[in-house]
């Protein structure tokens, strides 16, 4: 009897035994998620948020060999916080308490999270990490206390009441707000200017955000009255032009040689009395991490100073002068057949005759693909022909004018069938490829010019300006 309770004893415990163990998922250390985006290490993520690796690592040791795009990090060190952690370009004219406001989130802790010790560091461009609470979204309208206006008033005008404005936005209480303060409504949509912005500007945006070195810029302003606008970007002055809306635009490129750092972005607002107002903050230009050509060995006169530099004050003689009318619409065309061979791409770094890589590449080079291929160039865009003749860098060359400050540089022609003062049309021919100043072999130089700076002719053929 004994032996046989053994032997059942026996049994169970093998097969106890040989039984898999369930794995018990660990739980996850309290904290916000991180979710892993382009290029992101680990490295760089303890850097972001001020935590160390270890201690990242500790709280994420599923990841601490691989890092893939998408995986969710828990940040020690934030356990109060719960939630999504993303990061979003700070738009122009943003302040903290704007954006604290618009987020939900006490400043102290937007502070924290971003490393903010002085408001001067909220730049436009400003990569900022800000709290996604599930099922939270940031509030869409926003409207200001205008003079002698009172939060009653304005919470009946956004269908709320005071209470509800003052508790969303921070205030102590319905007594609080004050003249010009942009408050944020629990309901409805606005495009209501951001606090910091004059009165006199309803809105105001920059594209794309964060600015990359050849870019081409977009200042769209909408004013509150009828206003003349003007400004700078970098050390350019800003051009308005008024759209069908009512708003106004401003187009201007970012030289590929400017270095990547923090530039002043002001709009200057003349109100129609006479006064003024301006706004100035700065912004972020990034590197566009072009890449560097083979050494091109090329006739020394043409990288000659005595030659180039006149050449270039020629072009900037047509280049800068803005022409309030606009010839183009959409977006522009490819210049060349589409069986184009793509030589050379805008901004790439160039050294001539072995010298130092000083030079860039100021636009794109369109060859040809063999004997039969088509030598034709074609208008990207409609404009006025304003410059056509040879010159010693840029060969047989054409320069169209698109209006607003937008031309179009087509250099190295074998044959141009255009004249000075020709209206052209998009996609007309007008000319031959050719082999003409200093090249290594036949193709296309196109370039764009924005308000007098060279800029990345392809993003005028991926997007429409203005947009």
């Amino acid at each position: 009897m004994y032996k046989q309770i053994a032997a059942l004893i026996l049994v169970f415990l093998l097969i106890i035994l040989a039984s898999p163990v369930s794995a018990q998922t660990p739980t996850p250390p309290p904290g916000p998620i991180y979710i892993v985006q382009e290029g992101d290490t680990l490295w760089d993520i303890a850097i972001r948020f001020n935590v160390s690796l270890t201690d990242l690592q500790n709280a994420n040791p599923q990841f601490s060999q691989n890092l893939y795009v998408g995986n969710q990090l828990v940040i020690p060190g934030l356990e109060e916080l719960s939630g999504t952690l993303i990061t979003s370009p700070v738009p122009f004219g943003e302040t903290l308490r704007s954006l604290s406001r618009q987020y939900r989130m006490d400043p102290a802790v937007l502070r924290k999270l971003n490393h903010i010790v002085s408001p001067t560091e909220l730049y436009t461009g400003y990569g900022l990490v800000v709290l996604q609470q599930e099922n939270q979204s940031a509030w869409a309208a926003r409207s200001s206390l205008g003079k002698g206006d009172t939060l009653l008033e304005l919470a009946v005008r956004g269908g709320s009441d005071p209470w509800t404005v003052a508790q969303i936005n921070g205030l102590a209480g319905p007594y609080a707000g004050l003249p010009g303060d942009v408050l944020y409504l629990p309901s409805g949509t606005s495009t209501a200017a951001p606090t910091g912005l004059p009165a006199s500007i309803a809105s105001a945006e920059v594209d794309p955000l964060p600015i990359t070195q050849g870019a081409t810029v977009q200042v769209v302003v909408t004013a509150a009255q009828p206003v003349t606008l003007s400004g700078l970007l970098v050390d350019h002055p800003l051009h308005f032009f008024p759209q069908d809306d009512g708003s106004q635009v401003a187009l201007q490129g970012i030289h590929a040689l400017t270095e990547p750092g923090l530039y002043p972005l002001r709009i200057d607002v003349t109100l129609p009395d006479g006064s003024t107002q301006s706004f100035e903050q700065m912004v972020l230009i990034q590197d566009a991490n072009f890449k560097q050509d083979p050494v091109l060995i090329v006739d020394q006169e043409t990288i000659d100073p005595a030659v180039t530099e006149p050449e270039n004050e020629l072009l900037l003689s047509y280049t800068t002068l803005i022409n309030p009318e606009k010839y183009w619409d959409g977006t522009f065309l490819l210049p060349v057949d589409p069986q184009f061979c793509l030589r050379s791409f805008y901004g790439n770094r160039r050294s001539y005759n072995n010298s130092d890589y000083i030079y860039f590449h100021t636009g794109v080079d369109y060859g040809v693909c063999s004997e039969t291929h088509p030598f034709d160039i074609y208008s990207p865009a409609a404009g006025v022909v304003v410059f056509n003749g040879p010159l010693t860098v840029r060969g047989n060359a054409t320069i169209i004018d698109h209006g607003h400050g937008v031309y179009s540089g087509i250099w190295h022609q074998e044959e141009s069938y255009v004249a000075i003062g020709d209206r052209v049309e998009a996609g007309q021919l007008i000319g031959k490829i050719g082999a003409t100043g200093r090249v290594t072999g036949p193709h296309l130089h196109w370039e764009v010019w924005v308000n007098g700076i060279q800029v990345n002719p392809t993003q005028w053929l991926n997007e429409t300006f203005p947009h």
